[in-house]
């Protein structure tokens, strides 16, 4: 292709996402990647808060990533397009959103630990928006290091094709290179603390000469068995080139067949370099990939249209993130997947069926940003003076509309309530809540018309702790905080029906509101829908419209304990109206009762989240483990053993979570450590609901009649 971006054509453009779970060394990684591409002078260290990519005071404090940060950098004439995402469930929307515009990954393992519980839900992330990856087995370096076992739990637990790429030379302290098994060469890091320079040799270990023989085997004939016409070649006992070997390698780990596998240790700058070689190699560039995920539908027609990666085609592309800038205001993340738009140029809002304008486009590198005209097919920007769009919109050329694939993001499972001390937080308390609410599609606000408390939610306590330390630094908003609580749901468990009858007669003009509503349970997941099956007028079609508000209200307040209803058909089948008194109001207030009255006879039933629950503790702990998870109404999945320590893997609902850490610790004398993440809702104990019941100040709504 002819056509240059940023004077790299697209073949030779590489969009990739550093994803893991927490701790496994993602920023460590892409620390040393930017430090050997020539991007930075100096290598960034989480321990001294000095990374380019963790750049919130948050981060630093912490040592974790929050935000998902951008960043770009140039190896062997190819130009990479690095986005270092989160390891924490808690904000596991940044990893969701990012793995939807990316073409590739590295997944980044401890080489200790094995596949962990994050690596899991990244990865089926990934395999979501079929992301082709790479495996970085980090942390070679460390005390108990086990590269092979590392590859069985990848095989194991995350279901993938290995291939194993490179053997280590050495193990924990004595870990010092690699051997690559293609081209039989050996990589040295010597005493250089940097690892800028390595020493490359033909001249493999004698101890090792075997097991290279033997793993160089089992790679080419997994290459081969991709591939019929090298298969032939390989059955016929002719050797397959090198360069045919890569060749067919990159077509298979396109098409999800092998993953290949590298081992290093960022923190002591061994392995990187073999990884970026890699990433030039075997992942996709926007040829490759992007015309699947660029393809969508013409919301005029209904038509699937596709949208080849083409910078002189019609321009399309997808707005993944929202960041509030101190300096600029609003930046929109933004994947370009055909044409080109220029900065002053107006763009279409598919989506939201709006027209924006580009204030300026930027490239950004972490917290830094560099201005450019135009952006093309393949690139990754932020852009400035969109107004009204958020995350998961489309932006397109209007006279070729199309609708891109949106992004899922998981519900809250846990809530606080806050209130502001002072008279001026009140006013900015609720500014710096929508401001928060955009970049974070998983953290959400109502009232409670009960207390008229403000309630925030959120996938997890860190995340919220995060939030409000946010209002307090950047919006200056200082408030009151509740303790976390459960966001439990309501749902019924039978069809049933009731009616609504809504008259009020007080001199002058009346108000009637009269329906009659089916309530009818959808499976776990499915959410409302509304059903108009009103015939012959007998609600005039300007009140269809309150009657569903009325019933979209009284469900967000909820009827058993003031959770909100899920997971339920509503049908409007029948009613009647007043040619004088009818109002909207009083069809509102009609459906509310009819909603209540029929719920109530239609069984409620409590939900509450369900957490996964991964527990690695040394073995002379692990009844004491396994028994109050069981005490927590846990149940107990699997248990394995992993060099050490065994990992108990768990289904415990989050009500029962409350101060797990410091039981635990208590339990294994500080030695064992947790993690947790939201799975799935389910139907809380009757007895439980009943002492629910009994505590609750939950009045219900009270009917206006």
């Amino acid at each position: 292709m002819a056509a240059t971006n940023r004077n790299f054509t697209l073949d030779k453009i590489r969009n990739i996402g550093i994803i893991a779970h927490i701790d496994a060394g993602k920023t460590t990684t892409t620390e040393r990647i930017l430090y050997y591409t020539g991007k930075t002078y100096k290598i960034g260290d989480i321990d001294e808060g000095n990374t380019q990519m963790d750049w919130m005071e948050q981060e630093k404090e912490r040592g974790i990533t929050i935000v998902s940060a951008a960043t770009t950098a140039f190896w062997k004439e190819h130009r990479i397009n690095i986005i270092d995402t989160p390891g924490h469930v808690d904000f596991t929307a940044e990893v969701e959103r990012s793995l939807r515009v990316l073409d590739g990954g590295i997944t980044v393992l401890d080489a200790e630990e094995g596949v962990q519980s994050q690596s899991e839900t990244v990865w089926r992330q990934a395999d979501k928006y079929k992301v082709p990856r790479l495996c970085f087995v980090n942390k070679m370096d460390k005390l108990g290091a086990d590269f092979l076992a590392t590859i069985k739990s990848i095989e194991d637990r995350l279901g993938a094709n290995p291939a194993i790429m490179v053997l280590p030379i050495g193990v924990e302290h004595t870990f010092k290179g690699t051997v690559d098994l293609l081209t039989q060469q050996c990589f040295i890091w010597g005493s250089d603390d940097l690892g800028a320079e390595f020493e490359t040799t033909d001249k493999i270990p004698e101890d090792m000469k075997a097991q290279v023989a033997e793993y160089r085997s089992k790679l080419i004939e997994k290459i081969a068995e991709t591939d019929d016409a090298l298969l032939e070649k390989y059955l016929a006992g002719e050797e397959p080139s090198v360069d045919e070997l890569r060749a067919a390698l990159r077509r298979a780990v396109i098409a999800y067949k092998l993953v290949p596998i590298y081992a290093g240790s960022s923190l002591r700058n061994k392995g990187v370099q073999p990884l970026l070689d890699a990433v030039i190699d075997y992942l996709p560039s926007p040829l490759d990939t992007s015309s699947a995920k660029g393809n969508g539908i013409n919301p005029k027609t209904g038509e699937v249209v596709e949208r080849a990666p083409d910078p002189k085609g019609p321009f399309a592309g997808l707005a993944f993130k929202i960041q509030i800038d101190p300096h600029v205001g609003k930046l929109t993340y933004f994947r370009v997947y055909s044409g080109t738009f220029e900065s002053g140029s107006y763009i279409y809002n598919s989506s939201k069926n709006t027209r924006e304008r580009v204030g300026r486009i930027l490239l950004m590198h972490a917290n830094t940003r560099e201005e450019i005209k135009e952006a093309t097919a393949g690139e990754i920007v932020a852009l400035v003076g969109l107004k009204e769009t958020t995350t998961g919109d489309t932006l397109c050329d209007e006279a070729n509309p199309i609708v891109l694939e949106k992004i899922t993001f998981p519900e809250p499972v846990i809530s606080l309530a806050i209130e502001p001390k002072t008279k001026s937080d009140q006013e900015k308390l609720g500014f710096s809540l929508k401001r928060l609410m955009e970049e974070d599609p998983t953290f959400t606000v109502k009232t409670n018309h009960e207390t008229g408390q403000t309630i925030i939610s959120g996938v997890g306590e860190l995340q919220l702790e995060i939030m409000v330390d946010r209002m307090k630094r950047e919006f200056g908003v200082l408030a009151n905080v509740g303790a976390p609580q459960v966001a439990y749901k309501e749902t019924i468990a039978q069809e049933a029906q009731a009616e609504g009858k809504y008259i009020k007669q007080s001199g002058g003009r009346g108000q009637y509101g009269h329906c009659f509503l089916r309530v009818t349970p959808k499976p776990r997941g499915e959410g409302y829908e509304f059903v108009n099956a009103i015939k012959g007028g007998a609600i005039p079609a300007e009140f269809i419209k309150a009657v569903a508000k009325g019933i979209v209200e009284a469900m967000e307040n909820g009827i058993l304990l003031g959770y909100p209803l899920v997971d339920m058909a509503v049908t409007c089948y029948d009613g009647s109206y007043h040619d004088v008194d009818s109002s909207e109001i009083a069809f509102k207030i009609a459906a509310s009762q009819a909603l209540q009255a029929a719920t109530r006879k239609a069984e409620l039933r409590l939900l509450e989240p369900i957490m996964k629950v991964e527990v690695t503790t040394p073995s002379q702990f692990l009844g004491d483990v396994i028994g109050d998870l069981s005490a927590k109404r846990g149940q107990i999945i699997s248990t394995e053993e992993r060099s050490k320590a065994t990992i108990v893997l768990a289904s415990v609902p989050l009500a029962e979570l409350s101060g797990y850490a410091t039981t635990l610790r208590s339990m294994s004398q500080g030695r064992a450590s947790y993690y947790m993440e939201p799975s799935h809702y389910q139907e809380v104990p009757q007895n439980i609901v009943a002492e629910m019941l009994e505590k609750s100040t939950f009045t219900g709504r009270i009917n206006a009649q």
